[in-house]
């Protein structure tokens, strides 16, 4: 620490003296005027106190180093009485008898480091410290020398004149507030033509979200409405095949048998699609009616066996229906529940060319879930796919197959329905090593609101 100066506190003359002298040294060390107000002013107080309380004091200048660099530092010491209640001090909540009380909080204020050593009894010593300007010169033995002879110069010490010195600062200070003030208005102009174009942006983009919902509503009637249209002739082709098929109007040979098949094929594939995108545009229309009972796992695997075992001729592929055991009876939405595990069991025959399929189900107790799988030996999919799989016309490319069948609404549908029910779908599954596909509902169903069917079925 190298100490550039010291006052004497011992008269009030001395008080102007040592506000002067900070004022000057803190120019010297290259703080700007505002810097330079502050620092008098918080010596000026603390020197003020001291000689109030201890009628007599000293203010020691110096520099020293800390991990944040050179600071000036201003110690004023004194030998009174101490300060009983520091903390009430330091909070500005104490009051003096002289009425005021807001020296320290406020010199506090003005500084970048403040330090307060007291005692009753014992004095006070009151340490302020500034960072010097980054733009200053390294405090060095040489600006020290200079200093010393700048402070050995006669320097005006009447009150007269530091008044008009104050009044000069005060002057400048509020010049500067001018200035600050008119930046401020000019800010706040800018903010105000900001928020005026954030308005204007925010009423464009409620307005383009008002289109998107009507195109989107339009785009779900339109597709509701063509599904029925569509769906009509398909059922019509279906039953004509059918017939055709049964030699109702007589025999067919076997290229024509053959020919009426794939006719036949084709329709029922084409049915599946139309009834994925009603399924799905009836979701987001909000008119799927949740319809709970009673029922059991053992009853909805019957209904599934019944319904899949046709598509299993000739696939040379074993399907198999674990016990379910013990499992309580579940209160949901039998055909909605059906519809996910269809939609699995379709899927596990679309990506298995040999091997099984198993279908199985387990109690969770300790969240009163029941949880169902469906587990194919099939190819598996690759982890970066596994979630994208349940996103709307995500479809994956099945071994072996050119292309991929229907419109890959599938597992969308499955996650939406398996929502409504109050749970949830995922997969599990490693290339070449097959897949598990799982949907796991709520024990007990409950439907918070039903919007009736308006669909006309």
């Amino acid at each position: 620490m190298d100490i550039i100066n010291q006052v004497k506190i011992e008269y009030e003359q001395d008080l102007v003296y040592a506000r002067q002298r900070s004022r000057l040294i803190a120019e010297l060390l290259g703080f700007d005027v505002n810097d330079q107000t502050r620092i008098s002013t918080a010596v000026s107080e603390i020197a003020r106190n001291a000689f109030q309380y201890a009628g007599s004091g000293e203010v020691e200048f110096s520099v020293h180093e800390n991990t944040g660099g050179q600071v000036f530092t201003i110690t004023v010491r004194d030998s009174g009485p101490g300060i009983a209640d520091q903390q009430a001090v330091l909070d500005g909540d104490y009051n003096s008898y002289t009425g005021l009380g807001q020296g320290i909080p406020g010199s506090r204020k003005l500084v970048d480091y403040f330090q307060l050593d007291t005692a009753a009894g014992g004095g006070t010593t009151v340490s302020l410290g500034k960072k010097l300007p980054a733009a200053a010169p390294a405090f060095t033995r040489d600006v020290l020398k200079k200093i010393t002879a700048e402070l050995t110069k006669p320097q005006p010490a009447s009150t007269i004149d530091e008044v008009r010195m104050q009044n000069q600062e005060l002057l400048y200070a509020l010049e500067q507030l001018r200035i600050n003030e008119q930046k401020l208005y000019q800010l706040t102009e800018e903010l105000q033509e900001t928020n005026r174009g954030v308005l204007a942006l925010y009423a464009e983009l409620e307005e383009k979200a008002d289109h998107l919902s009507s195109a989107n509503e339009i785009k779900k009637r339109c597709l509701y409405s063509m599904g029925h249209e569509i769906r009509s002739p398909i059922n019509t082709i279906i039953a004509l095949s059918d017939l055709l098929l049964e030699r109702v109007d007589g025999d067919l040979n076997d290229e024509q048998e053959k020919q009426v098949s794939y006719i036949l094929q084709s329709a029922k594939e084409l049915s599946g699609l139309v009834n994925d995108i009603m399924d799905l545009a009836k979701i987001e229309a909000g008119k799927v009616d949740i319809s709970p009972r009673e029922t059991t796992v053992t009853n909805i695997f019957s209904s599934l066996r019944g319904m899949i075992r046709p598509l299993m001729r000739d696939s040379g592929i074993d399907l198999v229906f674990d016990d379910p055991g013990d499992i309580p009876l579940l209160y949901t939405d039998e055909s909605k529940l059906s519809q996910i595990l269809r939609n699995y069991l379709s899927n596990a025959l679309k990506f298995t060319e040999h091997g099984q399929i198993r279908v199985s189900a387990e109690f969770i107790t300790s969240t009163d879930k029941v949880v169902f799988y469906v587990a194919d030996t099939g190819a598996g999919i690759a982890p970066e796919d596994q979630e994208k799989i349940f996103e709307e016309y995500s479809q994956l490319l099945a071994p072996g197959k050119q292309g991929a069948k229907g419109a890959g609404l599938g597992l969308s549908i499955s996650r939406r329905l398996a929502e409504l029910l109050g749970g949830q779908v995922g997969v599990e599954s490693k290339p070449g090593e097959g897949s598990t596909f799982f949907v796991s509902v709520p024990r007990s169903c409950q439907v918070l609101a039903e919007t009736p069917s308006n669909d006309g079925e």
